[in-house]
């Protein structure tokens, strides 16, 4: 197979030719070199020395230019492969004599940033920057880089990031240079890792779901050692925690995701099961309600869709309510069928808005 780089890689990159065409402003580069920190370079490249390809730089004024490379990562299956990947550098003078020179990284266009607005920006890409960008800048010089991925928003809603907290853009994530790309399993084992830490620090934990449910927690005020994420693995991590003699859970979630627990799925990723309109009719019947509001919400396109017509009929509690304690006994009967335990199960459904849905 083909070995390709992860996305810090092109990053850094294209950083780098726009500081080396700022020194030699008539040099048009076809390639850099990276040290790669020895980051899962296998034999085939038979260095930590990258060579990465350049599609194009330019100087925009003295202090400024642009540089861009095109994300390969080899003949690994990743969304990013073809995609540009743009670095606005500018350099500024250090002010005070005694001040170090620094590299100030930031999002632009297409580069998602976390929950808390910090740039989508990891270790990898950081540490990349100190070793192949700082010994670049002359001397009492600081840069600004800001990382632009053109197609970032439009890529990023066929990932899963906005579950992990990504939002609005990609994300410069990865532990290795070379591409590989990390794997179900790997993943799950991280946020199993982190339940077990929590688990040691706090008996009553708080799994949240994605951007929305991280937001709803953090204002119903939940501190941040409670606070696990589990994305889709809502089941695993139940049974986990329930091992790990944790005293209660308590799920905080997008109503659209959490819903499906109450039709006993507890993988909640679409592409294994969905069934949230039929379980939205199930507890449209189970209350009752007029025939024709039950047609409406088997007709209905998503979950989103049910729950503005519900509101605009004054039916939404109700069916909120039904389906808040279906979730919570589904779940607690789930971890007594596969641990034998009892474990205490809360739940607290938002909107897309991170706002609860019901009146407490």
């Amino acid at each position: 197979m083909k070995t390709g780089y992860t996305l810090p890689v092109f990053a850094i990159a294209a950083a780098k030719a726009a500081i080396l065409r700022l020194a030699n402003p008539s040099e048009n580069l076809e390639a850099v070199y990276l040290d790669l920190l020895d980051a899962g370079l296998d034999s085939e490249l038979n260095s930590r020395i990258g060579k990465i390809a350049i599609a194009q730089s330019a100087p925009l004024d003295q202090n400024t230019a642009l540089g861009m490379t095109i994300s390969d990562p080899g003949d690994n299956l990743d969304l990013t492969a073809g995609t540009p990947v743009w670095a606005w550098v500018q350099l500024y003078e250090i002010s005070e004599a005694s001040a170090n020179p620094e590299i100030i990284l930031e999002a632009g266009e297409g580069l998602g940033k976390t929950i808390t607005g910090e740039p989508a920006i990891y270790k990898l890409a950081k540490t990349l920057a100190q070793i192949n960008l700082l010994h670049l800048l002359p001397p009492h010089t600081s840069a600004r880089i800001k990382f632009i991925l053109p197609e970032g928003r439009s890529l990023a809603k066929r990932t899963s990031n906005a579950a992990f907290g990504i939002l609005e853009g990609l994300a410069l994530l990865g532990t290795r240079a070379v591409s590989q790309p990390l794997s179900v399993e790997d993943k799950l084992e991280e946020f199993r890792a982190n339940l077990q830490v929590k688990a040691r620090q706090n008996p009553d934990l708080v799994f949240y779901i994605g951007a929305n449910g991280y937001q709803t927690a953090q204002n119903m005020g939940f501190s941040p050692d409670q606070l696990v994420q589990t994305a889709n693995w809502i089941g695993v991590m139940l049974i986990e925690a329930a091992l790990l003699n944790v005293n209660s859970i308590t799920l905080v979630g997008y109503h659209g995701k959490l819903l499906k627990l109450a039709g006993g799925i507890f993988n909640t990723s679409s592409h294994l099961a969905d069934g949230r309109i039929d379980i939205l009719t199930r507890a449209a019947v189970h209350a009752q309600l007029p025939i024709e509001i039950i047609q409406q919400i088997e007709r209905s396109p998503t979950a989103e869709a049910v729950h503005k017509l519900l509101i605009t009929q004054g039916l939404d509690q109700v069916i909120f309510k039904y389906l808040t304690d279906q979730i919570s006994q589904k779940a607690q009967a789930y971890i007594q069928k596969y641990t034998g335990q009892t474990l205490e199960v809360k739940v607290f459904l938002c909107d897309r808005h991170s706002q609860l849905i019901l009146d407490n």
